[in-house]
């Protein structure tokens, strides 16, 4: 398969798989101890960026800081979702049930599988994410349950983008849940913790 990845088994055959997806200059194994906080009976598929900036890590080119590489972002979101499939094949793994968790560049190409396609995930938990691209007609996505994290001093994705998100996601159907911290672009412990919370009731509803 075409993307870095680590990848550990559920505790039963029908598991939920938490596929996680780091920050820039991150790694497949930055978010392995937020996934055990989420649901710690969850099959693990996380995956690494392949396009390096400087040496890090990221899954998608950028411009400038908060300007993507859109013809780039479609390009990865694409092989992204295509090595998902391809890894619910081989590793047996029920591909409706897959839920993302992404943090700052991760969760900004989780949004853009989103935004692209239907099925991409059951649920997703968005650590900080932007608008991936806009003038887009969304899919239907009724049934999706999201949750976005965000800083109220976020210098990187102002709260405007926050919720100009979802509300975009929100057009598009799927039952969005905004938490607000007031820090900034960092992924503290109290937002890991709501969005525990929320998967345990809203997101396993």
């Amino acid at each position: 398969m075409s993307m870095k990845h680590i990848f550990q088994p559920g505790a039963t055959p029908d598991s939920p798989t938490l596929v996680l997806f780091h920050g820039t200059g991150g790694t497949e194994r930055d978010l392995l101890p937020l996934a055990g906080r989420i649901d710690p009976s969850a099959a693990i598929l996380s995956v690494r960026g392949n396009v390096l900036e400087n040496g890090m890590p990221r899954f998608f080119r950028r411009l400038a800081e908060g300007v993507f590489d859109e013809e780039d972002l479609v390009f990865r979101t694409k092989e992204t979702y295509d090595f998902l499939t391809a890894a619910a094949e081989e590793y047996k793994l029920d591909r409706s049930k897959f839920v993302a968790i992404g943090y700052s560049n991760g969760a900004n190409i989780a949004g853009s599988l989103l935004f692209h396609y239907k099925d991409a995930f059951d649920k997703a938990i968005l650590h900080h994410p932007m608008v991936p691209m806009r003038g887009l007609k969304l899919p239907d996505l009724a049934g999706t349950a999201i949750f976005i994290g965000a800083g109220t001093n976020d210098p990187i994705c102002a709260p405007q983008e926050t919720e100009e998100l979802s509300g975009l996601l929100a057009e598009a159907g799927a039952s969005v849940k905004v938490h607000w911290e007031h820090y900034g672009h960092q992924l503290t412990s109290s937002e890991v913790l709501a969005a525990a919370n929320w998967y345990q009731t809203e997101g396993k509803a």
